[in-house]
């Protein structure tokens, strides 16, 4: 085969000329066997060289990749926040007087509340914007999310306790009442505060709340109460002011407990006031006697009780006690406020948990004969009940 020898000098491209479009030219074995030279890629303008174009790509990368870092930790902690939540059950869970949110999330996961605390708090902090989680002891659902966590401690709607104080009693009964309460904290004072100056009432709290506290809406509530119903009185009554008020008001309080007869209860000491005569009730002799304590249970009035000089023994002494004997309540307050009329001027136990009334002696005395009797025929029905001879055992 004939061989060009412009073509052996690498003239042209193998097979054609240098155009590339000649007629075909074959090269030698040696020649085809070698490899074509490459072209040199373009050269980097200057610009493109330039250190601070180097820095700025680099920092725009930085940037998207921070960016869409950002974008997913977001949308990641989003999802999780409005998420169900790990527990299975109802929970109680307490936030302390004080603790900001990084103390409350680690605890809320640290107590199977939350799954992450760290989204918890992240999360929170955006959505609370000046708002705060309020201390108390919440119950958290089973499956709450982490935003239902957050609007719940964010609402204050705590689980609610209640300590009842009943009408009637004592500024020492009522505080022996807050020490004895589980839920309630603090100390109270030593020093009492004045009798029948607290108001008888069930409060509801939350756990933490201090008995001080109780103490002072107790003082506030009853204030208002009887500011209330004092200005509403019957200005013909023989009171003259807020203290004897409630001081009559707390012996009604403690001589009946049935609402149909306080006011006809109130009627009859605030007609024995207009007659001078002396009150003579039973539960001023009690007070003058164990004071704040109260009676024990099982222990009568005995005869000779009648005669002890205390300054609350109103069979001694004329007009009011000093104080008042307890913490009358809404009812008792009323009554004496608004008496019913009647020309009653004493009463007596029917036996049957009321009392009867009477506007004379001789029908007080035979009221008092027909309880009497009534109280021995069940006293004698009792003995004979505990006297009968058990029933034979076949």
């Amino acid at each position: 085969m004939l061989v060009n020898d412009a073509n052996e000098k690498g003239a042209g491209a193998f097979g054609r000329g240098e155009a590339g479009n000649g007629p075909i030219i074959p090269k030698s074995a040696n020649e085809a066997l070698r490899p074509e030279k490459v072209p040199q890629p373009p050269r980097r303008s200057r610009k493109a060289k330039s250190q601070v174009v180097i820095f700025l790509n680099f920092v725009m990368t930085v940037v998207v990749c921070l960016t869409v870092a950002a974008a997913a930790t977001v949308y990641y902690a989003m999802t999780a926040y409005e998420a169900e939540g790990p527990l299975t059950a109802n929970k109680n869970f307490i936030v302390r007087n004080g603790a900001g949110i990084q103390e409350i999330a680690g605890s809320l996961e640290r107590n199977g509340v939350v799954s992450d605390g760290r989204v918890f708090r992240f999360m929170s902090e955006a959505y609370l914007d000046d708002d705060t989680l309020k201390a108390g002891e919440y119950e958290i659902k089973a499956g709450a999310s982490m935003q239902e966590v957050m609007q719940l401690l964010k609402s204050g709607k705590s689980i609610l306790y209640s300590v009842s104080l009943p009408e009637g009693l004592t500024v020492k009964q009522m505080f022996n009442k807050l020490r004895s309460d589980p839920v309630l904290e603090g100390e109270l004072t030593t020093e009492l505060p004045a009798e029948g100056t607290l108001r008888p009432d069930t409060y509801k709290f939350s756990r933490g709340t201090k008995r001080a506290e109780i103490v002072a809406q107790m003082a506030a509530a009853q204030k208002a109460l009887v500011d209330q119903i004092w200005e509403r009185r019957n200005p013909d009554l023989p009171i003259s002011s807020r203290d004897e008020f409630v001081t009559l008001a707390s012996i009604v309080e403690k001589e009946t407990g049935i609402a149909d007869e306080r006011s006809r209860v109130a009627s009859v000491f605030i007609n024995r006031l207009e007659k001078n005569m002396r009150l003579q009730s039973d539960p001023t002799i009690i007070y003058g006697i164990f004071g704040g304590d109260g009676k024990p249970a099982d222990r009568p009035i005995l005869r000779s009780d009648l005669d002890k000089q205390t300054p609350y023994n109103t069979y001694l002494i004329k007009g009011l006690p000093p104080t008042p004997i307890a913490n009358p309540g809404r009812a008792a307050l009323e009554a004496v406020a608004n008496p019913s009329r009647t020309s009653d001027l004493y009463f007596v136990a029917d036996g049957t948990g009321g009392h009867v009334f009477a506007a004379t002696l001789d029908e007080h005395n035979n009221n008092v004969r027909r309880w009497r009797k009534l109280e021995a025929e069940k006293a004698a029905a009792g003995a004979a009940k505990t006297t009968e001879p058990a029933p034979v055992q076949e």
